[in-house]
């Protein structure tokens, strides 16, 4: 049984104060700021496009799981075209640099000697990646895909890695009836070369670690991807 309150309150004056307190507290408490997500672009051929494989399959979406996986606020943006220059990633540099990019994958070269484009126009071309990549974003990760150039590694502070397809390439079951582009296992054997590789650079550039010195860009070895 109810009874009145003091002086004739009504008994539920005091559970409806509460309730309006309680229903105000999110509004008056201030939201918490999520962590801020950064972007891996990836400037590449058909190897990056995953040429053959459903998008969710090629390396770039598995590198994402990855990193979703050990929980590092790295967004992957795959921006692979089949059959891509050197000189064709340039023309579309300008386009990708207009939004935020904290890490930017070079995955292109290969189609130049397959063309027979000259040497020195694709030294040219891959420099000027990097240079405009650093005026618009300067904090920018540079992971290069080709160390056709050893110096170019060492004029812009650029650290080699190994070749992209090591362990898929020349191995029938892990690519395509072409031998060139890898299937789905392939490109999982290919996510976890470059994770290896990338991985340190991502937790370095992640919110709340210390990034020391100036950006590194890192170059692997061509790879034929027509």
């Amino acid at each position: 049984m109810i009874r009145p309150g003091p002086a004739g309150k009504s008994p539920w004056l005091g559970f409806i104060r509460i309730l309006a307190a309680a229903l105000l507290l999110p509004v008056l408490l201030p939201a918490a700021t999520p962590a801020p997500t950064r972007s891996l672009v990836v400037l590449g051929d058909s190897l990056s496009a995953g040429y053959g494989v459903d998008p969710a399959e090629s390396w770039p979406s598995v590198l994402q799981g990855l990193i979703r996986s050990e929980g590092l606020p790295w967004t992957v943006v795959n921006a692979g075209v089949s059959g891509d220059t050197t000189a064709g990633g340039l023309r579309r540099l300008d386009w990708l640099l207009r939004r935020p990019v904290d890490a930017l994958v070079v995955e292109l070269g290969a189609n130049d000697g397959l063309r027979g484009l000259s040497v020195e126009s694709t030294r040219t071309n891959l420099q000027a990646v990097i240079d405009r990549t650093r005026v618009r974003w300067p904090a920018a990760r540079i992971v290069r895909f080709v160390a056709m150039y050893p110096a170019l590694a060492s004029t812009n502070g650029v650290e080699l890695i190994p070749f992209l397809l090591e362990g898929v390439a020349g191995i029938a079951d892990l690519n395509q009836a072409d031998q060139i582009h890898p299937n789905a296992e392939g490109h999982r054997r290919v996510a976890t070369n470059v994770w290896k590789r990338v991985a340190p650079i991502l937790r370095e550039g992640s919110p709340g670690e210390a990034t020391n010195g100036p950006p590194k860009a890192v170059l692997p070895r061509p790879v034929p991807a027509p």
